[in-house]
């Protein structure tokens, strides 16, 4: 079961995340107080021994390529196989940046091409959850689908913001709806498939000259009656970074509980990022933490609660954080209160400063703001 990987890392999600991602692409988000989303993705490959995967970029991909600068942390530092960048890029045949997912392969068909694995896995890459790949082809090879749809049933979560497919009594897809206003069922893909190389360069190449440039709306929806398209449950934890404000700060939270966090840092395989050499934190004489994950590097003097602190972070004297996500190199002076809120890198607040948000409406502030 020879497979290959794809991971779509190139959408804009300026509508949804809003200023954190003017300069960040929302698969470089940070997570869980150490990770990038984009390690969750490619963590699930190089743990189902998927050893050639393609990140495809667009927007805002200066930190993810930085972040992916050294392949060898997900095990992709290797002479066979190993990690591909894929960009728009200009050419005498192609003056286009990428028109949709379906199209960012398209233009990229030459890795495909040059493969000689029979099945190709494609995955979101702003999605955080831990899945073997392997399970999905199997799956795939024993029904004799086309292609396979991954799904989740939900009933917690803003169907209108999913494709919702319907399923006949074999799991097989004969309605496929893209974030319908009123969903027919809570069966949600979770934008992960499985099809074999060979069709989809088919595929690709039949519906991306006719303008057609989506992989659901263009291919899966498209086919769902001529092809033979089949769901595959996956019960464990899953959340999408790139849905908007709330569902980013709802997915950080969710590393405060033990049975998710436990899920990506104690339960083999683990989930891998990109280590960075940061001394251990340091508390001193007065902080007072609980329920917190606090990066490396990180000086706290006043009262955390409920929050995730990223590296090298300082709180200061009396100052009091709850429920709040702090991002790379902020400052919170002495005497602040923070609660509800995000705050991206290198943000500063002075001494003395209120800034509290609401319970489900927290507080943004962007990139090297100071307050």
């Amino acid at each position: 079961m020879k497979a290959i990987g794809i991971i779509l890392a190139g959408g804009n999600s300026e509508m949804r995340l809003g200023e954190l991602t003017n300069t960040r692409a929302a698969s470089a988000m940070p997570v869980g107080g150490c990770y990038r989303t984009i390690d969750f993705p490619l963590s699930n490959m190089s743990n189902s021994r998927i050893s050639k995967v393609a990140v495809i970029t667009q927007y805002n991909s200066r930190s993810l390529n930085d972040h992916l600068t050294s392949s060898k942390w997900w095990d992709f530092g290797r002479k066979q196989g190993g990690l591909f960048v894929f960009t728009p890029y200009i050419s005498t045949d192609n003056s286009f940046w990428f028109r949709g997912t379906a199209d960012s392969i398209y233009q990229n068909l030459s890795f495909l091409k040059k493969s000689n694995e029979t099945y190709v896995v494609i995955a979101s890459g702003d999605a955080v959850y831990k899945m073997n790949y392997r399970d999905v082809i199997q799956y795939h090879k024993d029904t004799n689908a086309d292609i396979t749809v991954v799904y989740k049933e939900f009933n917690d979560k803003d169907l209108t913001k999913f494709g919702i497919m319907q399923l006949d009594s074999e799991n097989r897809v004969i309605e496929f709806e893209e974030k319908p206003i009123e969903p027919q069922s809570n069966c949600a893909s979770i934008g992960v498939y499985v099809i074999s190389r060979t069709l989809l360069i088919e595929l690709l190449e039949e519906v991306v000259p006719e303008g057609r440039y989506d992989i659901v709306k263009d291919v899966i929806i498209r086919f769902r009656r001529k092809l033979n398209i089949k769901a595959y449950k996956f019960d464990g934890y899953w959340s999408n970074v790139g849905g908007g404000i709330k569902d980013y700060y709802n997915t950080n939270m969710d590393f405060l509980k033990p049975e998710v966090r436990d899920i990506f840092v104690k339960q083999y395989p683990y989930t891998t990022t990109k280590p960075k050499d940061e001394p251990p934190v340091k508390y001193n004489f007065g902080a007072d933490v609980t329920d917190t994950i606090t990066g490396g590097g990180s000086i706290v003097n006043g009262k955390v609660n409920h929050s995730i602190l990223f590296r090298r972070v300082y709180i200061g004297e009396n100052a009091e954080v709850k429920n709040s996500i702090l991002m790379e190199g902020c400052y919170i002076g002495n005497n602040c209160v923070i609660e509800n809120a995000i705050f991206d890198k290198n943000v500063v607040i002075s001494e003395g400063k209120h800034i509290i948000g609401e319970k489900d409406n927290p507080v943004v502030l962007k990139k090297d703001s100071v307050v």
